[in-house]
C-alpha cells in the first residue's frame, strides 16, 4: 500500500469524523426562571420577545438545517408559520421566521399521524434511528423546539448534544415542567448570553465523561 493511499485514506476518514462531530442535535426551548415551558392552562403569553431575541436567534440558526417536532407541538406551530407567510401584517422577524421555516426540513415524530401537507415536512416513527442517521449524514445542525415530554425521550435516548435555554424573567408559580422523567445528568456550562430584556439564554453540553 503506498503512502499515497494511506494519506488519502486518512484524509477520507478524517472529514468522516468530522462531519460526525460537528452536526448536533440542539434541543432549543424557552423556560419561566421558576422552570416551566408552559403556564397552568398551556398558556404561552410570557414568553420573551423583542429585536435582541430575534437577532440571537437568527444567528443560531445559520447553523441549522433540519428541525424536529413532537406531535404535541408540529400543528400548532405549522399552522401558525404557514399563516405568517400568507399575512401582510406580520412582525417582519416573524415572517423572516417562517421563510426560514418553509425552506428548512422538518420531521414530525409521531406513531399516529399517517400524513401532513406542508411540502418541508414528512413524518418519522423512531427517534433514536432517525437521529442516528442524520448525524452520520453530512450537513448542519439539527434542533429540536420545545420540551416536555418529546425532548425528554430524546435525553432519556442519549441523543441530545446540547441544551440551549432561554430564561424568561417571570415566575408563573406552576404549569409544564421542562423535563419529565429523566435520570440525574450533568451538564458542562458553554455560553452565557444576557439579553436587553432581561432574559438570559443558557448552552450546556452533555458532559458524556462524567
Amino acid at each position: 500500500m503506498s503512502f499515497a493511499h494511506l494519506t488519502v485514506t486518512a484524509n477520507k476518514r478524517y472529514l468522516y469524523l468530522k462531519i460526525k462531530i460537528m452536526r448536533k442535535l440542539i434541543v432549543s426551548v424557552e423556560m419561566s426562571l421558576d422552570g416551566y415551558i408552559a403556564g397552568p392552562n398551556g398558556e404561552g403569553d410570557w414568553i420573551s420577545s423583542g429585536e435582541d431575541i430575534w437577532n440571537h436567534m437568527f444567528n443560531d440558526l445559520a447553523d441549522v438545517d433540519t428541525v424536529l417536532l413532537g406531535s404535541n407541538t408540529y400543528s400548532e406551530y405549522a399552522g401558525y408559520w404557514r399563516s405568517v407567510l400568507t399575512d401582510s401584517d406580520a412582525d417582519p422577524n416573524e415572517r423572516k421566521y417562517a421563510q426560514w421555516a418553509e425552506g428548512t426540513p422538518h420531521i414530525l415524530f409521531s406513531k399516529t399521524v399517517q400524513s401532513i401537507d406542508w411540502a418541508n415536512s414528512r413524518i418519522a416513527r423512531d427517534p433514536h434511528a432517525e437521529v442516528t442517521s442524520l448525524k452520520q449524514q453530512s450537513g448542519k445542525n439539527i434542533v429540536a423546539w420545545g420540551a416536555g415530554e418529546f425532548a425528554s425521550a430524546l435525553f432519556r435516548m442519549g441523543l441530545v448534544d446540547e441544551l440551549r435555554i432561554t430564561i424568561a424573567p417571570v415566575l408563573l408559580g406552576g404549569g409544564l415542567p421542562l423535563f419529565q422523567g429523566i435520570d440525574r445528568t450533568k451538564l458542562k456550562s458553554i455560553e452565557v448570553r444576557r439579553l436587553e430584556n432581561s432574559a438570559v439564554i443558557l448552552r450546556y453540553e452533555m458532559n458524556t465523561g462524567i
